[in-house]
């Protein structure tokens, strides 16, 4: 029954998205890359909400909840402020520029060779962070439920393995062969299918736990635990201890928001669904939507680590990233794991997808088109991405099994990492926007200082700060650093944005009244969760 409801729902979301791509040019840049700049608000904001919750959120963040409480909450409680300034401020300039990659912005704005390092670090980020660990905490989840290794008579390290290579290859298929429109009308069915499995598990067990009482399975994992609820750290970020510490309150105000700025409004992946929008208004919509859905998040990707504590104590303590797996287990009705295990290869398709589609795009128009081929056309173009796709997915199948027994957990991995490329892009891009004086060459100086502060200080020196402290450093470091470099080496000429009359820029008449309640919410559920 459960392989039947997995088939059942896998089967459909592919014959549906397929049928919705049945009239579509997919041979054209804007066709492949962009989804043919046809994608309204709904689509937008599942698709943003799959690419971005995936397995290591499922997996790594509900694991680091089980061990360390709520206090992971800030991650997800934060990123609709980010969302809001994505709406309000950069997606308006992103489409009057009809930008297909956010580095074809720094060519415009700095010079050729900044694209095409911001390329190379995005391809990079991508292939040594980002798609090994979504591929290895999936196959983690499904081998924990489905038993793969039991089923194929073989390890438990085999069976990762094996699903590894299963599920990586049919993500490079979605990738490849339907290019991003495709992989956002998967994300779309997967992303609210998602929400509703997700909410499931904490209901079933809290059903469970307070015999058939929702209320009073709630209270009784409270107090059997308060201290997990806390969602204000007390760590310190400074000191003995902070590079271990998982969240402590004040990177609040120091580095966090730095990196939420840059994932919700500059990283690729997240942003190529914004600039496939059919016009402004659907862009700013779907951001919004998406800052809404990322606020009930937490009680699929925190909620449901606090109950895993309630059931298994101390006991795992040293394998945090089984808890999730061993919950979704013990709480799902068998016939219901099927359905559960086909959305989670939904996040992990759709994140893996995104991943894959992004780098593809920037290769091609960034790299390829620039340095290889001047007048390839745009077929040669889709098909230079559909090999890159490929080859990325090979490498990262490849990497995927060695991301495993992180010491903090596969998510706080995955976040030390991405350090290394978030913050120094984040600081040229933002450069770019808000301070005219600073020129190509401080664009590149910057760049490469901040990657060589944050390997140095982080993993060299290995200072007693916690990381999200570091990129705040770095990032303000970054920015006086472009300055100096652009006194000595001035811009020639004052850039100026031009309007590329690709669509229609006029915004959602409630984008600044829902930006406000979204805000007002936001602070609210932090400040009465600090409370409690």
């Amino acid at each position: 029954m459960a392989l039947f409801t997995f088939l059942i729902f896998t089967g459909f979301v592919a014959i549906y998205s397929t049928w919705k791509l049945r009239r579509d040019k997919l041979n054209s840049q804007d066709g492949y890359f962009l989804g043919g700049r046809s994608l309204t608000g709904i689509v937008i904001a599942g698709s943003l909400l799959l690419t971005n919750i995936s397995t290591e959120h499922l997996v790594g963040m509900n694991g680091s909840a089980y061990r360390n409480g709520a206090i992971i909450i800030a991650w997800e409680v934060t990123s609709a402020l980010a969302l809001v300034i994505a709406a309000l401020y950069f997606a308006p300039k992103y489409l009057k520029m009809g930008l297909t990659t956010i580095p074809e912005f720094l060519e415009q704005r700095f010079d050729g060779l900044t694209r095409t390092l911001v390329a190379l670090l995005l391809i990079i980020s991508f292939v040594a962070t980002l798609l090994p660990i979504v591929l290895y905490t999936g196959a983690l989840n499904i081998e924990a439920i489905f038993e793969i290794s039991g089923l194929l008579s073989v390890t438990q390290k085999e069976g990762i393995w094996i699903t590894i290579l299963v599920v990586g290859s049919i993500g490079a298929v979605y990738a490849i062969f339907g290019g991003l429109k495709m992989v956002a009308y998967t994300d779309t069915i997967n992303g609210f299918g998602l929400l509703v499995a997700g909410l499931l598990v904490p209901i079933l067990a809290l059903l469970s736990i307070g015999d058939n009482n929702l209320l009073d399975g709630i209270v009784k994992v409270f107090e059997h635990s308060p201290e997990k609820f806390n969602v204000v750290s007390k760590e310190s970020g400074i000191g003995e201890g902070a590079r271990t510490a998982i969240l402590p309150f004040e990177v609040l105000f120091t580095g966090l928001m730095v990196n939420q700025i840059y994932f919700w409004t500059m990283h690729q992946s997240i942003i190529q669904r914004v600039l496939g929008a059919v016009n402004l208004k659907e862009a700013q919509k779907g951001l919004l939507f998406t800052g809404l859905l990322k606020i009930l998040v937490p009680l699929v990707i925190v909620l449901p680590g606090l109950i895993g504590f309630y059931y298994f104590g101390e006991s795992l303590y040293d394998n945090p990233d089984s808890v999730y797996p061993l919950l979704v287990k013990k709480v799902l009705p068998l016939w219901l794991t099927g359905f559960f295990v086909a959305v989670m290869m939904g996040a992990i398709l759709s994140t893996f997808n995104s991943a894959l589609n992004s780098a593809a795009t920037v290769f091609s128009l960034g790299i390829y088109k620039r340095y290889i081929n001047k007048t390839s056309t745009e077929r040669k173009l889709v098909k230079i991405g559909k090999w890159t796709s490929a080859l990325l997915a090979i490498f990262a199948i490849g990497i995927a099994p060695y991301v495993a027994n992180a010491p903090e957990g596969l998510y706080q991995l995955l976040q030390q990492l991405n350090g290394i490329f978030f913050i120094p892009i984040a600081s040229v891009i933002i450069a770019g926007f808000l301070f005219p004086k600073v020129s190509a060459f401080g664009a590149k100086t910057g760049l490469v200082f901040g990657l060589i502060f944050y390997v140095i200080t982080y993993y060299v020196l290995q200072l007693n700060l916690h990381f999200v402290h570091i990129w705040g450093i770095e990032f303000v470091l970054n920015i006086a650093v472009m300055h100096l470099a652009s006194a000595l080496f001035p811009k020639s000429e004052k850039y100026i944005m031009k309007d590329a009359g690709i669509l229609d820029l006029k915004p959602w008449k409630y984008a600044k009244p829902f930006s406000v309640g979204l805000i007002t919410v936001t602070v609210i559920l932090y400040l009465w969760l600090g409370n409690v």
